[in-house]
């Protein structure tokens, strides 16, 4: 676990934010996000993993996971997390996909994201 008390796995274009290990999707929304030039993937992750986080702090047992997937100038986003009481998302759902449909989120996510790589 990394200071911050995430766990940051990377694999060759992917990278995995989560506080738990395994990690574990018990709720996930999927996106494709276009992002030309250079980024940081952890940081596009982090930043994904904060709004998240707080679109559902108020979802008791929430822990967020966050895995994105880099295929050339797109970045697949699976986001969600761990539920204590899987059934107990309501509409946990929705909330995570404004959050990732988001126009400002987004340009503000790519480009913190671009000055860090």
């Amino acid at each position: 676990m990394a200071r911050t008390g995430w766990h940051i796995l990377r694999e060759d274009h992917a990278v995995t934010v989560a506080r738990h290990l395994p990690v574990r999707l018990d709720l996930c929304v999927r996106a494709r996000i276009e992002a030309p030039g250079r980024l940081s993937l952890t940081s596009l992750a982090q930043q994904i993993r904060q709004d998240v986080w707080r679109a559902l702090q108020m979802l008791r047992g929430f822990s967020p996971v966050v895995r994105l997937c880099q295929t050339g100038a797109t970045v697949d986003v699976e986001a969600g997390g761990r539920l204590c009481t899987p059934g107990a998302a309501g509409g946990a759902a929705d909330r995570i996909a404004e959050v990732l449909d988001s126009a400002d989120n987004r340009r503000r996510w790519l480009t913190h994201a671009g000055r860090q790589a």
